[in-house]
């Protein structure tokens, strides 16, 4: 699968009056191209909440990587979109699916929460939950790994947070509404180490409020 082509991801950090913007711009379509996020603490993980920004003008039966945590022995913890338009996340093997509507060019603030403990496994689209469903109760995502984004073309992903619990469904509501929420325990993207490899612009901006 080759790389991103041309892809934004944008992180809003507020100083006073001013908006920060941290735009990564994948320029051309190559197979050596992308972006590892650094975590803050291991990838030891019995329950979590994974926050993006994401948007896409890709259309028809293709798959698309939104998030990908990959040890030397499995895929740990990715979020997919499938051949037939359902969003997934696998947690080092078979996958659970959610029939949602589909990500298009317009910003969508997307996240995924699941625990261990119960198993319970839900996604939130613009604050707005999905059902529940139970997936790999008593699992623990296992640390050692790499995070990679940026593999597929004119996908737009930004502003990812990773915390190392459920957060409420209030707590995502308020994220996606614009209040202010504590950030990322495992990523927080306005402080997250991002290496960047191959063609990659970096470009950071400052916009008033």
């Amino acid at each position: 699968m080759y790389l991103l082509c041309i892809a934004v991801f944008v992180c809003l950090v507020y100083f006073s009056s001013r908006v920060s913007i941290k735009t990564l711009v994948f320029p051309s379509e190559t197979s050596t191209s992308y972006v590892e996020m650094v975590p803050q603490k291991p990838l030891n993980l019995r329950a979590f909440t994974l926050c993006m920004r994401v948007a896409t003008e890709l259309t028809g039966k293709r798959e698309i990587i939104r998030f990908a945590y990959r040890t030397q022995s499995y895929d740990e913890l990715n979020v997919w979109r499938e051949l037939d338009g359902r969003l997934s996340f696998y947690l080092a093997g078979e996958p659970v699916f959610f029939r949602v509507p589909e990500i298009g060019a317009l910003q969508t603030h997307l996240c995924v929460t699941w625990d261990s403990s119960s198993g319970a496994a839900a996604l939130f689209m613009d604050g707005r939950k999905s059902l529940t469903k139970i997936y790999n109760k008593g699992h623990t995502v296992q640390p050692g790994g790499k995070v990679i984004i940026g593999q597929d073309p004119d996908n737009y992903i930004g502003d990812i947070n990773l915390w190392d619990s459920v957060l409420s469904d209030r707590t995502i509501q308020d994220m996606f509404s614009g209040k202010t929420v504590p950030t990322g325990n495992v990523f927080d993207w306005e402080t997250t180490k991002l290496n960047i490899n191959g063609e990659v612009v970096v470009v950071n901006t400052q916009q008033p409020l």
